[in-house]
């Protein structure tokens, strides 16, 4: 019955029919949108109440509103009624849903937000509403006022409704810049003016014209404009007042005196807004003019609590909101001990600095500033909540993708600029000089040349490199007049046309030299280039007609003069697949369609109802065509048969510019007087053929010839270029292509923002090695087993990229801000030791010393010692707690004696030896190094050891854990028995027993879980030479053994005793390396781990069964038996293997088996690595090349290797390329 009421509701209206047709023909979807910027002119241009704010562009008003969902601000309603420049908006103090705007026709418009519609318009006011004010002390009455007065009251409802004249408030002395009611006293209302004064009138009370002024200017006629006007929120008659130049003034408006005069840091600094904050008494916040510094007030001061530098632009106007959004999570605050004791939990006091003690409670500012830029700021957290800048202000004219990269949108726009977008980011990424007067009309150079031509009202026109930010040419053919077309010819790249409203349009080439001046009777408002014919150009002229030239001649007179519009003609664009075929938007509202060839116009398209502005032919559907009008809608047409297929209602206002990119056919982009830029998906369009791409179909059914698909009622087919070129592309791929299919076509016929993404996730999951993933891949959505490695080489880019010898450049982040932004990323990662260490370097040691007992409470100690030491440097009596809490008497004794303070060493030493304080256990062996024990204790054994229990096959990592544990025998022992396995003790006896049975590998781990674990040594060492000197040694067969054996700790290692065994089992480790990596596809450090070999054979004493001469044959077969499937077709001519070479190989292949875990084949590739180096150039020690990407230094701080290489080398040979008998740690 609901359904029945509402259909027969439905019919009863008088528009059921237009309803009905746009429910069938919605087929084009909205998918972006760039809004616009907060336009500077005006003051009163943004405004907040609850959880809505919204502020001005030039002809369109912005609603943002709080998403509870989310607790985020979200765009909610563009309004743009106005035809001229919004003045001023107010939001109704009595109802959220309602505000009021104004604008320079003498228009005041009521809004209902909650239903986006005029509720009420107030025409041919008696002067432009400048300011306008929502009265506090009724529920339907809007004042405005313009210049000098009067003050204008409009009653909107009710007996008493109609505009009348404030009795008192008119014939002002000055311009009036601002005025406002007072929140509580009825009737009472300021006016700031442009000399300084205030003017203030209460019912009952003198009225005070001209009062206030600042003591500088009293007696001159110097003016210092009203900047900001706010009445106190707790006080009937304090009023704070901003002078551009004077500063911030607390007054009274009773007693007409100066209460408080606040003192900016800087006499340069001027202020140019300033609000309230509602949350908190007595504060208030202030913006700069010259700069974007947001200052924090507090009226019982005269100088600023807080200044937070924003923007390097200064501020138009802010506004707190009244209703911050509410925290997601709170946190129940400990119940608080009234019973104390010495050993009690203490409470500590807050410590707060004096300006901590005033601050904010959570708040938002919404800040506009003279750029246009458009933020939300937290000032709490002192952190932007979103920030769009450089939007435009103004009527968008124009847009265009850049040929070469469909990803960036250049716009034209009235506010004198041209910006270029990111429109996967709805960000701004370059924006011209600016300063240019209106631009019309914009074209990029074609192919990769970087450059935009621009037609401006005033300046002629120029030529924009984008890249260098600067305008490297000018011309001033057409004098002053108005250029409202510019093309630049995609077929020859030398010449570039303009249309002006002179009547020429002008051939000439990018250097300035004329080489055509087309003389029309009227205007020319419109050109284009034909696709097909690089020497044909057609114009668009007021005196309604369309005309052909042909520039290959000297004539200036038209090849072609095409009649029939009945007003002038806008635009012209020649079809990109029809050749011959052009199309016109007139001022009649109609969209013609011109055959070259037949000399006719073959269709009239009707439909709008208002001029038609942008024009867009389909550059794969040769019968499809877009039309743009100032009607507001956007139509598009099926020109086979004059049918409209589908009408766009979105934009507010005319819609000027319409543009897609050839390789993303389907995704186009309009711009319009509403100040915003949309991007549309047409694809609903071209449903058959999605589905028969999906279905697998023939060719046939989704790419055909423009003459058959253009009959009328065939099915639409795709004739364009980059449809061709993915067939062809294709068919060139053996096996099956389905994949490579769907995501070529689908990454032509989706919008931009995802169809990426979803596709590498489809590679991941289908087991595509993680080398070949887009640069880009980590900045969208990632595969889970991605998340931690990505973050993770990320942080480690962030630490190991060096600035430039220069410095980083503007903007680029200080090398303090990279440190502190890789720690946060490892501190969410769970890697707290890296946290640490990067505190440390930053200096923030109480972060670092707070955080440490998270990793374990020896390298908590270990850090203490650390500062204590720095501390002991810099001579502070700060060391005292420090070794007082690790217990390291001793440092702490030999302190004060050094500073002849003896009692009180005296005093440390007695408390020691009464028990009092906890010696320290913990030292450093002889020989290792200060890194090596760092990382000795770089983990949690605990937590290690749960880990490892809780996966299978758990007792060779077990065992590895607890041979590399570096505690005392107690606490060896107690991690044993966590992970099940005999104490030290019961290990040697285990040991010499499986050694007695000859049983090596179980006699290697024993003595490695022991106490004296450098007796494994030379038995496995013995045991894996014996094998390699045997013919039909595997991998397989030692490398078990060989991998226990680099588990001995490194202070064992080192042992003077054990020089010999050390430098064979490096020597080992590093062959036996170089095969594992062989079998691993670690091409890149194969090379490098036999030279290592090699090397360490040629100057280390040693016994074992492996010659230079054997190393360098076994890898130049490797080279050469390779080097066929690795090589491109660039490379040098190929060799093929000799016989001997085939031998080798095929022995070494013999010998090494398969690897069973195949996830870990394929060399490693961490983010950055395709990137250029900077400056800074590091060689690798490995390969004697340069370095691209991340770089990892070696224990010496010196020799460097790529991070790439570190990561496989460390993953077949644990021990540093130096030969130290260090382990490398990348990881």
């Amino acid at each position: 019955m609901a359904w029945m009421t509402y259909i027969s509701n439905w019919f009863e209206q008088d528009d059921w029919y237009e309803g009905l047709q746009r429910a069938s023909m919605s087929q084009v979807r909205q998918v972006g949108l760039l809004a616009a910027g907060c336009q500077p002119w005006n003051k009163d241009v943004c405004a907040a109440s609850g959880d809505r704010f919204a502020y001005c562009a030039t002809l369109a008003i912005y609603i943002y509103q709080l998403d509870h969902r989310y607790n985020e601000f979200k765009l909610h309603a563009i309004m743009s009624e106005h035809k001229k420049t919004i003045t001023a908006i107010s939001w109704c103090p009595h109802n959220p849903d309602l505000f009021a705007s104004g604008s320079t026709d003498n228009l005041v418009i009521i809004w209902n937000v909650a239903e986006q519609k005029v509720i009420a318009k107030l025409d041919s006011t008696k002067g432009i509403p400048a300011s306008l004010n929502w009265s506090w002390n009724a529920d339907n009455v809007v004042a405005f006022v313009s210049h000098r007065g009067p003050l204008f009251i409009w009653t909107i409802s009710g007996p008493d409704s109609g505009v009348t004249v404030h009795k008192e408030a008119h014939s002002f002395l000055s311009d009036i810049c601002i005025f406002r009611w007072h929140t509580h006293k009825k009737g009472k209302v300021v006016f700031g003016h442009i000399d300084g004064s205030l003017s203030i009138f209460q019912p009952g009370n003198k009225n005070q014209k001209h009062v206030l002024r600042p003591e500088s200017l009293e007696g001159t006629d110097e003016e210092d404009p009203v900047t900001a006007l706010e009445w106190d929120p707790l006080s009937t008659d304090y009023l704070l007042v901003v002078n551009l130049h004077y500063g911030i003034r607390l007054v009274d408006s009773e007693s007409l005196s100066c209460i408080t005069t606040f003192n900016l840091p800087s006499a340069a600094a001027s202020v140019q807004c300033l609000a309230w904050v509602p949350s908190a008494p007595g504060m208030f916040v202030t913006g700069d003019s010259q700069v974007g510094v947001l200052r924090i007030w507090n009226v019982s001061r005269t100088t600023p609590i807080d200044n937070l530098k924003l923007k390097k632009t200064g501020f138009h106007c802010l506004h707190v909101l009244n209703s911050p959004p509410k925290k997601k999570f709170s946190v129940q605050s400990p119940a608080k001990n009234h019973y104390t004791s010495s050993t009690s939990e203490a409470i500590p006091p807050p410590t707060l600095t004096q300006n901590q003690a005033f601050s904010l409670p959570p708040g938002h500012a919404v800040c506009c500033f003279l750029d246009g830029g458009v933020g939300l700021y937290d000032m709490g957290a002192k952190k932007w909540d979103f920030l769009r800048d450089l939007g435009h202000v103004e009527t968008i004219f124009d847009c265009k993708f850049k040929p070469d990269d469909p990803n960036l949108l250049a716009t034209a726009s009235f506010d004198g600029t041209i910006k270029v977008w990111d429109i996967n980011t709805l960000t701004a990424v370059y924006t011209s000089p600016g300063n240019e007067g209106v631009i019309y009309s914009l074209s990029w150079a074609p192919g990769g040349l970087n450059c935009i031509a621009g037609g401006t009202s005033r300046n002629g026109a120029f030529i924009w490199n984008v890249q260098k930010g600067k305008i490297i040419q000018r011309f001033n053919e057409h004098g002053t007049n108005g250029i409202f077309c510019i093309a630049w010819s995609h077929k020859d790249s030398k010449r570039i046309a303009t249309c002006s409203n002179d009547g020429f349009c002008i051939i000439r080439t990018i250097d300035g030299k004329v080489l055509h001046k087309y003389k029309h009777p009227a205007a020319v408002f419109g050109c284009d280039w034909s696709q097909n014919n690089k020497d044909m150009i057609a114009t668009g002229c007021e005196d309604t007609n369309v005309r052909v030239y042909y520039v290959a001649t000297s004539s200036d007179q038209p090849l072609k003069v095409f009649s029939g519009h009945t007003a002038k003609v806008f635009h012209v664009k020649w079809s990109p697949l029809r050749e011959g075929i052009l199309c016109s938007g007139s001022d009649d509202g109609t969209v013609r369609i011109w055959d070259y060839t037949q000399d006719a116009c073959i269709s009239i398209l009707s439909g709008h109802t208002a001029p038609v502005r942008g024009l867009m032919w389909n550059t794969e559907i040769p019968y499809l065509l877009v039309s743009g009008s100032w009607d507001y809608t956007i139509k598009v047409w099926d020109t086979r048969e004059g049918t409209c297929l589908d009408t766009v209602y979105d934009h507010g206002a005319d819609v000027y510019g319409l543009t897609c990119h050839p390789s993303r056919p389907f995704t186009m982009a309009s711009c319009s007087r509403d100040s915003t830029v949309r991007l549309w998906s047409l694809t609903p369009l071209i449903t058959p053929v999605q589905i028969n791409i999906l279905a697998d179909r023939s060719w046939e059914e989704i790419i055909g010839n423009t003459d058959y698909a253009i009959e009328a009622g065939t099915p639409p087919l795709l004739c364009g270029k980059v449809s061709r070129d993915i067939r062809q592309e294709i068919e060139k791929l053996t096996g099956n292509s389905r994949m490579k299919k769907l995501r070529w076509f689908s990454e032509c016929l989706s919008p931009p923002g995802g169809s990426d993404n979803v596709w590498n996730l489809v590679a991941v999951i289908k087991g595509q090695d993680d080398s070949l993933l887009p640069q880009n891949y980590c900045k969208g959505i990632m595969h889970l087993k991605h998340l931690i490695k990505f973050k993770t080489s990320e942080a480690q880019e962030l630490t190991t990229v060096k600035m430039s010898k220069f410095g980083g450049g503007i903007g680029v982040p200080t090398k303090e801000e990279r440190l502190k932004e890789a720690a946060e990323i490892h501190l969410r990662l769970g890697q707290i030791q890296r946290y640490c260490e990067l505190m440390v370097e930053l200096g923030e040691w109480d972060k670092a010393l707070s955080i440490a007992p998270g990793v374990s409470v020896k390298y908590w100690k270990k850090l203490m010692q650390r500062r204590a030491d720095q501390l002991i440097q810099e001579d502070k009596d700060d060391v005292i707690p420090y070794c007082i809490a690790t217990g390291d008497v001793k440092k702490l004794v030999h302190f004060f004696m050094s500073r002849g303070q003896l009692k009180e060493a005296l005093l440390v030493a007695q408390a020691a030896c009464e028990g009092n304080m906890q010696t320290l256990h913990v030292s450093t062996p002889n020989g290792a190094s200060y890194f090596d024990d760092i990382y000795k204790e770089d983990f949690n054994e605990n937590l290690a050891a749960d880990l490892l229990l809780m996966i299978p096959d758990n007792e060779l990592h077990l065992i590895k854990l607890c041979a590399f544990y570096p505690g005392c025998t107690e606490e060896i022992n107690d991690l044993h028995d966590k992970c099940k396995l005999p104490t030290v003790e019961e290990c040697m006896q285990l040991a010499e027993t499986a050694h007695a049975d000859d049983n090596i590998f179980e006699t290697v781990k024993y003595y490695l879980l022991s106490q004296e674990p450098e007796k494994a040594l030379p038995i496995g060492i013995s045991f894996v030479k014996e094998y390699i000197s045997s013919s039909d040694w595997t991998l397989d067969t030692i490398y078990p053994v060989l991998d226990l054996l680099s588990y001995i700790r490194t202070e064992k290692l080192l042992l003077h005793t054990y020089t010999e065994a050390r430098n064979e089992l490096l020597i080992l480790c590093g062959y036996i390396g170089a095969l594992l990596a062989i079998r691993r596809q670690y091409q890149s450090i194969v090379p490098a781990l036999y030279e290592y070999t090699s090397q360490l054979l040629k100057r280390r004493e040693v016994s074992v069964p492996l010659k230079i001469e054997y190393l360098s044959e076994e890898l130049d077969a490797w080279r050469a038996c390779t080097q066929s499937t690795n090589r491109s077709l660039e490379d040098s001519p190929y060799t093929p293997p000799s016989d001997s070479q085939r031998m080798v190989h095929a022995a070494l292949l013999k010998r090494l088996k398969e690897e069973s875990l195949k996830g870990i084949i394929g060399p490693d590739f961490v983010t950055g690595s395709n990137l250029p180096s900077h400056s800074d150039i590091h060689i690798s020690c490995l390969t004697g090349l340069k370095i691209q990407g991340p770089v990892f230094f070696l224990e010496d701080g010196k020799s460097a290797i790529s991070l790439n290489d570190a990561l496989m080398w460390a993953k077949v040979n644990p021990f540093s390329p130096l030969g130290t008998g260090i382990r490398l740690n990348p990881f």
